[in-house]
Parts: C-alpha cells; structure tokens; sequence
C-alpha cells in the first residue's frame, strides 16, 4: 500500500447532486443540489439523523447507485456518466467496503474471505498470498488466518473486513457505520486501525457514523439534514 499523503488535492469533487427514490408514484428526494470536495488523504465522517440521506451520498460516491443529476469525478473519472458494466470494473479498483454487519462469507476462512477480492485479478496464487499476509499483518490477525468468522469475534470479524477492503490498494475506503455491531473496546481498535490506514498508509476514508466518539477519529465532520448539507468542520 502507498504511504501518507504529503500534498493533498481534491480527489472527489461532487457537483449539484440529487437522488430522489419513488414510493409507488410519489417521489421522495433524498440529497439536494449537494456539492462537495474531498481532498485526497483525508478521513471524513458523515453524521445526521436517520433518513439525511447518508448512506446514499456514501453509495453514489462508492458507484453502487446512481444520481438523478449532478456530477461526481473521482481521480478525475466522472462516474456518473460509467455504463453499469464500466462502473463494476472502476469499483473493483477503486473502491474498498467496510460494512457495519461485516458481510463476510460463513463457509470460508478469514485469508479466504480477504483473497476475495483479488480472485478477479491477474495476480498469481503466490502474490495472491504474499498480498493477504500482508493485510492480514496490517490489521494484526496472522494468527486468526485459518479461522471461519463464527469463530472470531466481532472485533476479529471487522479488522478481516478492513483487510478485504484495503487489499487491493483502492483509491477510497468507505465504511458505512463500521462500528455500529462493537462494543465499546472493539470500536476503539477498529477505529484506531483505520485512523492507521489513514496517516500510515494515506487512504482516503469516507465513514457514515452516528456514534460522535467514532466521528471524533476523522478530520472533518460533514452534516446532513433533509438532504442538504447542512455545515461542516475539522474535527
């Protein structure tokens, strides 16, 4: 993985952004005219109340929906425009999940599940291993390699997580709610682990959280309300 980053720039720039969902024939917007910058290296969290329209401005960033309108360039690919097939192959590149309910597979073993991702890629069964070893390192679960996640804690369960997700070295991590399942303690190693990922490793990190000690990790606070963005400011 690449190291910190000195001299940020914006990575994501989003532009005069709606999405509306439809109940039957009524509409219901969900985000409007939302415009926003994210420099590159920066860790952002994302906070509002239930239906702010979080986890969707956290989706169409991470191209797993589309807008109605409005732009977002990412690395200077405007995503919005990607057919479905286009914007598949950009997310496996770019896009890094954290999922607050881990979304690991049951049948396979924590290196199985991080090697996930790195099945659709050209690398050999060897760099394919030298690749998890070292995410596995990075999140401090060599010992853990061989177990299934029933046999792993909740902690345990989101660090292999991080490991999937930053196994591929993505542009972004976007993490939705990554320690809303943890206990206290557990929260705290997750969220010290991607402030590490973030200074150690300069991964952009996008995280929706509703927990304020969680938010506290990140530089900068965004705030939804209704759909609008509302303010924000440095952690």
């Amino acid at each position: 993985m690449k190291g910190p980053v000195t001299d940020s720039f914006p990575l994501v720039e989003i532009r005069n952004l709606f999405k509306s969902y439809y109940r039957g024939s009524q509409q219901i917007p969900v985000l409007e005219d939302i415009t926003l910058s994210i420099p590159e290296g920066e860790f952002i969290a994302l906070m509002g109340p239930s239906g702010s329209g979080k986890t969707t401005l956290l989706n169409l960033i991470a191209g797993i929906d589309q807008a109605d309108k409005g732009t977002i360039r990412i690395a200077d690919t405007d995503i919005t425009i990607l057919s479905e097939m286009e914007l598949a192959h950009w997310r496996s590149r770019h896009i890094g999940f954290i999922f607050q309910f881990y979304n690991l597979l049951p049948v396979l073993t924590a290196y199985e599940n991080i090697e996930l991702p790195l099945l659709l890629t050209s690398l050999s069964r060897q760099e394919r291993r030298r690749h998890v070893e070292t995410a596995l390192r990075v999140v401090g679960l060599m010992d853990r390699m061989e177990h299934y996640p029933k046999e792993l804690s909740g902690g345990q369960q989101q660090r292999v997580a991080i490991a999937r997700a930053v196994i591929t070295d993505p542009t972004i991590i976007v993490a939705d709610e990554p320690t809303g399942d943890l206990d206290k303690n557990s929260a705290k190693e997750i969220l010290s682990l991607m402030e590490g990922l973030n200074h150690e490793f300069g991964k952009t990190i996008i995280m929706v959280t509703h927990d304020p000690r969680a938010a506290q990790t990140a530089h900068k606070l965004i705030f939804l309300d209704k759909g609008i963005l509302s303010h924000n400011h440095s952690g």
